[in-house]
């Protein structure tokens, strides 16, 4: 499964289904797809997925390995969706997940 995020200010950001339900509930979201966050909450959203991306970061590499591909980290594949919240926040804009 593939999840693609949306929003008008900024370009698709498209995840496998296991890391973008993963970056989901860090954003405080449920699993469920598709999903939508309204523009007042995003800069919630962004907070909270930035928060457990650097507490991952901090974390030693055998306890910070997960289920996902090691050879990626989930701070490297956040960083494309921290972008497209970023952007979304600036502009106050919406962001859906489908």
């Amino acid at each position: 499964m593939l999840v693609t995020f949306t929003t008008k200010t900024y370009a698709d950001i498209t995840m496998f289904g296991d890391v973008a339900l993963a970056m989901l509930k860090m954003m405080g979201h449920g699993a469920t797809v598709p999903g939508a966050i309204l523009a007042v909450d995003v800069p919630l959203a962004l907070s909270r997925l930035t928060v457990a991306i650097d507490a991952e970061r901090t974390l030693p590499p055998a306890v910070a390995k997960n289920a996902y591909d090691s050879s990626v980290s989930m701070t490297h594949r956040a960083m494309p969706l921290i972008d497209l919240l970023t952007a979304a926040a600036r502009e106050q804009s919406n962001v859906m997940w489908k």
